[in-house]
């Protein structure tokens, strides 16, 4: 993948008169500490960027408004992924610049900033802006089209996401509905099996069998016969008494 283009550091020309000393000497040092961090391409040197910042932050103290100084603040800024603070700094050169080019450049490397700190929406737009004061630039055409891409690219994986989400909220409703529909099928099956029951033991209680029954017919048979029995042995007590009183 091809590296993210950041336009070079603007190396200030000492030499003007118009500077005052102190601010030369600033700017001078920064520089010096500036190329340091940049003589290895192999890692990130920030304590020599850092070194730097701290002199570019000197300078800016004795002169607020130079553009080319806080570029070199910014592009310190940026080195030491400090993103975030180097995209409001970008952003506030393009507000003050004058001059497209100094504009272009400024929007360019705050769009730069952006892209390295996830905001890809943020960086497509000031790209756009870039390429409205400078539509010649192709480093920042070829980081707009980065940066398109990279959407593109996100955008698709957050609806893969969110789709996959989606089926997997759609299979628990399923599978709630599948447990809701077997409770309910168990519970009607034991209700069945209740009724069942039920209706299986109320004729059970009241079935006699015929075994059962005969017994009782004679069990009633039989105090019928010693009822009657009884009956007659009374009939005759009481006709003896009769003759008894008879005789007499």
């Amino acid at each position: 993948m091809k590296a993210i283009s950041i336009l070079t550091i603007f190396l200030i020309a000492l030499a003007i008169s118009s500077y005052g000393q102190n601010e030369r000497k600033f700017v001078r040092q920064g520089n010096k500490y500036y190329e340091m961090a940049m003589q290895d391409s192999t890692k990130l040197d920030t304590v020599q960027f850092n070194k730097a910042e701290i002199e570019y932050r000197k300078a800016i103290e004795k002169k607020p408004e130079d553009t080319k100084w806080n570029f070199n603040l910014a592009d310190a800024l940026y080195k030491q992924r400090k993103f975030e603070e180097s995209a409001e700094k970008f952003k506030d050169i393009a507000e003050r610049a004058s001059d497209k080019i100094d504009k272009s450049r400024a929007l360019h490397n705050m769009g730069n900033s952006m892209l390295m700190n996830n905001k890809l929406e943020e960086s497509i737009e000031a790209y756009k802006q870039a390429l409205r004061n400078n539509p010649d630039d192709l480093d920042t055409k070829y980081n707009l089209l980065y940066a398109m891409n990279m959407k593109k690219k996100q955008d698709e994986q957050k609806k893969k996401d969110q789709d996959k989400n989606k089926d997997k909220n759609q299979d628990k409703d399923q599978k709630k509905d599948q447990n809701k529909d077997q409770k309910k099928d168990q519970d009607k099956k034991k209700d069945e099996q209740n009724k069942d029951q039920q209706q299986n033991q109320q004729p059970q209680q009241n079935k006699i069998s015929k075994q059962n029954a005969e017994q009782m017919l004679q069990a009633l048979e039989n105090n019928e016969k010693k009822i009657q029995e009884k009956v007659k042995k009374i009939q005759a007590m009481k006709a003896q008494s009769k003759n008894v009183e008879k005789d007499w």
